[in-house]
């Protein structure tokens, strides 16, 4: 019999002194190749320490609570081939995270070296409009002889991008991932989702001292340090994005820096290098739009220059009252600036309802400048002393230290020439895709806000684990969503799904409503925040839920149970029957839910 065999810890990327959690196996068990032996927690993610090759443990090195480093040795393996080499090195992977789905790494990636992404796309519906219809004519042919530099090339590394890559390499594919910037993260972990949501924090913490002056506890006004400020958010993204990096290199994607371009159905080029690849997902995401006849001013700021100011303003207007700007509002009110809201539709978060945006309009009319709806820009002249804006509709044109222009943002498909590949970018930058996230041309794929549907992170993830799955050769693998949740982290935050009322008026859509007002609720008063409620819309007769919105305090966190009744097709009894903790604001969901049967408690009794 062979002397056993050491198993040591991958490469798992920058981190050392990692604790091991779990022991799957013990002394005498029998594993096959890319069973799991232990697992690891990084600050990031937890990870699973792959067997190299079938045989039977002989001797545990380690116990649970260990640190652990690359090369450390974890166990003895009696009978494996590994010949002393780091676990996963046979099959080309290291230790993998849970939360990208490794459990799927045998459906069908042995196929990789064949015929990628060629098989017809199934016909999928969602509740958010049909995927569009792909034209399949003309495309160039798939080729499929000679050797490629990668099984599948991923252009973008945002969160669609980026979970995209590292699906494939879990599921056994050669990854390339390629991004134009230095880091990755795309979007949303630099300049996006992610620091706006940390300034966010912070002047949610600015308004709460206070507010708790009017309670009994009085702090003096907040010294803001600006330039520390912009250091903690700094850091925030810094640890997302170098966490990143780890894992990538943890699963053996290849990174590649630089502006991609296609020069033909089976190549691009990356600066001076040129990639080839026998599938591709495009995942480049979107960039600001932009008004017309602006001036040239460095005063004049989009989102990205928003999150890192040179200064504290001290009069901001912000064009366009959707999602992105009135975050940014919050955050400058929060830090001491005059703001003024300009809307050219007739209500702030123009696509949810009027009643959701009450409480929020209510709230910040009381605390900014001014807030004009249908109100448009007629023109911004530069000068020394500020920006002076013309307003064409409503409020008087008057002068601003800066001026934050967010009015939506556009798809970046037309920046690839992916027409050399033959894929068809309409004239707004989207490409479009089927059910399984596949272009005209049958081994490209697109993801994300290059799509049709919300430009919105959490989609872009799920898409990208789609077009991965596909790929490998899952042909049962499809974007079908039948939601998609909005979240507005203003304050209050207003949170969506599913059927809006606005849009069952339009449809002509029959529905129940079921309200419950925070003024209701333990927690909310507890908070001193009455100020929201929680809607569920029903299926008459039924009581299926069709929709929901919350406004309040932490609303993007509670709409999530709602999300999942929708998807699984639960009723308002299902959602009242639920044993929410008592006092939260969940179990606002609960309590609408029994306004819905007509069972509720918590509320005066209707009049008879």
């Amino acid at each position: 019999m062979s002397d056993p065999t050491e198993v040591h810890v991958p490469d798992i990327g920058d981190f050392s002194d990692v604790p091991v959690i779990e022991i799957h196996v013990a002394p005498g068990d029998e594993v096959a190749a890319e069973d799991p032996l232990v697992t690891l927690e990084s600050d990031k993610a937890t990870m699973d320490v792959p067997s190299p090759s079938a045989g039977v443990v002989a001797e545990l090195r380690v116990k649970i609570g260990d640190r652990v480093a690359e090369g450390s040795v974890l166990l003895t393996l009696q009978g494996g081939d590994g010949e002393g080499e780091s676990a996963g090195a046979d099959s080309g992977e290291s230790a993998r995270s849970e939360s990208s789905g490794s459990e799927g790494a045998d459906s069908g990636a042995s196929s990789a070296g064949a015929e990628l992404g060629d098989a017809p796309a199934p016909a999928a519906e969602t509740a958010e409009g049909d995927k569009a219809q792909v034209s399949r004519e003309p495309a160039p042919a798939a080729q499929d002889d000679g050797d490629y530099d990668a099984d599948v090339i991923v252009i973008g590394s945002g969160p669609g991008g980026y979970t995209a890559a590292f699906r494939a390499a879990d599921l056994g594919l050669k990854t390339v991932l390629v991004e134009r910037d230095d880091r990755l993260g795309g979007v949303c972990l630099n300049v996006g989702c992610i620091p706006s949501k940390a300034l966010l924090h912070a002047a949610r913490v600015i308004a709460e001292a206070r507010e708790m002056s009017e309670r009994g506890i009085r702090f003096s006004e907040p010294q803001i340090d600006l330039h520390a400020l912009l250091e903690w958010k700094l850091s925030v993204v810094d640890k997302l994005t170098g966490g990143l990096a780890a894992m990538a290199r943890g699963r053996k994607v290849e990174v590649v820096k630089g502006q991609a371009r296609f020069t033909g159905p089976h190549e691009l080029e990356v600066g001076e290098r040129t990639l080839s690849f026998r599938a591709a997902i495009i995942a480049v995401g979107s960039e600001p739009a932009t008004l017309p006849h602006l001036p040239d001013d460095a005063r004049i700021i989009d989102s990205t220059a928003a999150l890192s100011p040179p200064d504290i303003p001290s009069r901001l207007l912000v064009i366009g009252g959707g999602i992105i700007g009135l975050e940014m509002a919050c955050v400058y009110d929060a830090l001491g600036t005059r703001v003024t809201v300009v809307e050219m539709l007739d209500q702030l978060l123009p696509g949810a309802d009027p009643d959701l945006v009450r409480p929020l309009h209510k709230r910040i009319a009381d605390r900014y400048a001014g807030i004009h709806l249908e109100t448009k820009v007629a023109g911004i002249e530069a000068g020394d002393d500020g920006l002076r804006v013309e307003l064409e509709g409503g409020g008087e044109s008057s002068t601003y230290e800066r001026v934050l222009v967010s009015v939506g943002r556009r798809a970046n498909g037309g920046n690839l020439s992916a027409e050399a590949a033959g894929v068809e970018v309409n004239d707004r930058g989207q490409i479009a895709t089927d059910a399984q996230m596949r272009t005209n041309v049958p081994w490209i794929y697109a993801i994300g806000d290059v799509t049709d549907g919300p430009m919105l992170a959490h989609k872009a993830t799920h898409e990208g684990k789609v077009a991965a799955e596909v790929i490998a050769g899952d042909e049962g693998a499809a974007f079908d969503a039948r939601t998609i949740p909005s979240v507005a982290y203003t304050d209050p935050e207003v949170a969506w799904m599913g059927l809006t009322e606005t849009a069952a008026k339009e449809q002509g859509s029959e529905y129940e409503k079921a309200v419950f007002p925070w003024s209701a609720s333990g927690r909310a008063m507890s908070l001193a925040r009455e100020d929201g409620l929680t809607k569920l819309l029903l299926e008459p007769g039924s009581r299926r839920v069709l929709g929901a919105g919350i406004v309040g305090v932490n609303a993007g966190d509670l709409i999530a149970e709602t999300v999942h009744a929708y998807e699984m097709g639960a009723d308002a009894e299902d959602l009242a029957l639920t044993i929410h903790p008592h006092p939260t604001l969940s179990e606002t969901v609960g309590f609408a839910a029994e306004v819905g049967l007509g069972t509720i408690t918590d509320l005066p009794p209707k009049r008879r």
